[in-house]
C-alpha cells in the first residue's frame, strides 16, 4: 500500500536528503534549484527524479550568467512505490543523490554500479 504524506512533510524529507550530502560535495554544487513536483512528465511517467541542466564537467564560462540547473523530485511516484515511511525516506535520499550526481557529470551506468540507480 502506498505511503500517504502531505507535501510539507515530503518537502522535509527532500531537505533532509540534501542535508545528508557531505559538505565537501555540497559546496561544489553550483547554480542548482531542487523542486518537488507531484508527478513526472507525461512522456516519462515512471521517473522518480530528473536533472535538467549542464553537468559541471561540461560547463564553461561564468555560471552566474546561466539559468539554474533544476533537479526535480516526483512526490506521488515516490509515495506510490513505497510501503513505509522508512522506505520512502531511503528512496528520496537515493533519488536526490542520484540527481545531484548527474550535476557532477556521473552517468546512470556509474550510478548503477554505486547502488544509486
Amino acid at each position: 500500500m502506498p505511503v500517504e504524506m502531505g507535501a510539507e512533510a515530503f518537502d522535509a524529507l527532500v531537505d533532509r536528503a540534501l542535508d545528508q550530502i557531505p559538505d565537501e560535495l555540497a559546496r561544489l554544487v553550483r547554480n542548482v534549484v531542487v523542486l518537488v513536483e507531484d508527478r513526472a512528465p507525461a512522456d516519462d511517467p515512471d521517473l522518480l527524479g530528473l536533472y535538467e541542466g549542464i553537468a559541471l564537467t561540461e560547463r564553461w564560462g561564468d555560471p552566474s550568467m546561466q539559468l539554474p540547473d533544476r533537479i526535480f523530485v516526483f512526490r506521488e511516484n515516490l509515495l506510490d512505490m513505497c510501503d513505509s515511511v522508512e522506505e520512502l525516506e531511503e528512496e528520496v535520499r537515493i533519488t536526490v543523490v542520484h540527481e545531484v550526481a548527474h550535476h557532477f557529470g556521473i552517468d546512470d551506468d556509474r550510478l548503477h554500479d554505486l547502488g544509486y540507480a
